[in-house]
């Protein structure tokens, strides 16, 4: 049986698994390795370490679908709605710019439960803190090794991570990247910012007219969203959750700093806005080195074959744009690549 490697386990390293679990001629051995400790990249959820019910997304907030991509990615809409994933946003966001035939959609589970989805439908043996160092060539495959545990075999390798992560890898791929496309690679530039989480006891009240807000007047806070009303889940077991999201030049002047420290400017600025928030019971602080791409790679819509026997490919956000539809292109551009050898 062939053994396929995806590296990511985001939204296009997810889809990309469950479409080639459906669309394989023969039987594959799927694997998605990612190094973090959960699934759903920059489509994460975080869950309370006091109840795990209480949760909020760190990533994306919602989906905005265009009309053009409401008819293109029908099926995919459809399927996610039918199944109670997917549900149409009706709570106030101020400062949304809503654009003619848009929709905007918020997952009730959390944003991860649509990465979660797909990997379930995948099969794939799923194996996280598995941080990829080096890919070789080895006797028509490719050897993958990682920061800990033994290299291991593949026939296809699909990397999803972002893209400066893929010009990190050390080993043969290096030297099979060619110069056009590592200057592509190379050009490739992401958004960085901060998302911090706070978790509350139930029975708190947060006394605000919103479900989310842009905020314009602030250095360091773009969006506050109360999580649990953004996705219209009210409970009295279930304390209120709250995500900021801060500017982006914040999240640059601050790249390099301590959690810690950019924890506690963030809840100062956080006192000028909602002032007299009570204390959290507990926090989650997530640094987005690669947030959102600000510039894609022009010339390879969608995906970069790097190597075609044994297959080496590129996906992700980095070859479209950072959104669910962006992920969606990648992921079918991706099988359109590999349909050939699977």
């Amino acid at each position: 049986m062939e053994r396929v490697l995806i590296v990511g386990a985001g939204l296009t390293g997810s889809l990309c698994a469950a479409l080639l679990r459906k669309e394989a001629s023969r039987p594959l051995h799927l694997a998605v390795w990612d190094k973090a400790g959960d699934s759903g990249g920059r489509m994460t959820t975080a869950g309370s370490p006091y109840n795990p019910q209480s949760t909020v997304d760190l990533g994306a907030q919602y989906i905005t679908c265009t009309s053009h991509y409401a008819k293109k990615h029908q099926s995919f809409y459809d399927e996610l709605l039918a199944r109670g994933i997917l549900k149409p946003l009706i709570s106030c966001i101020e400062g949304m710019v809503i654009k003619d035939g848009d929709c905007n959609f918020v997952a009730p589970q959390g944003v991860s439960s649509i990465v979660n989805h797909y990997l379930k439908e995948s099969g794939a043996e799923i194996c996280f803190r598995q941080h990829v160092t080096q890919i070789n060539l080895r006797n028509d495959k490719w050897e993958v090794s990682k920061e800990t545990g033994s290299p291991e075999q593949f026939e296809i390798v699909v990397l999803t991570m972002p893209v400066p992560q893929i010009l990190q890898l050390q080993g043969d791929i290096a030297n099979l990247i060619s110069e056009s496309q590592r200057q592509q690679l190379e050009s490739v530039s992401y958004s960085s910012r901060y998302a911090l989480g706070l978790f509350y006891e139930a029975g708190t009240k947060i006394d605000v007219p919103w479900a989310g807000q842009y905020i314009t007047s602030n250095p360091c806070i773009r969006f506050i969203s109360i999580d649990n009303k953004k996705r219209n889940i009210e409970s009295s077991e279930i304390g209120p959750s709250l995500v900021i999201h801060t500017t982006v030049p914040f999240g640059v002047a601050h790249l390099e700093q301590s959690i810690e420290d950019v924890q506690k400017l963030i809840f100062q600025q956080l006192e000028n806005i909602l002032p007299g928030l009570p204390q959290p019971v507990a926090t989650k602080c997530q640094k987005w080195r690669h947030s959102q791409v600000t510039k894609a790679a022009a010339n390879y819509p969608g995906q970069m074959t790097l190597h075609h026997k044994p297959f080496l490919v590129c996906g992700g956000d980095g070859f479209t744009q950072s959104n669910f539809d962006g992920c969606i292109t990648s992921a079918l551009r991706v099988l359109e690549a590999l349909k050939s050898h699977i």
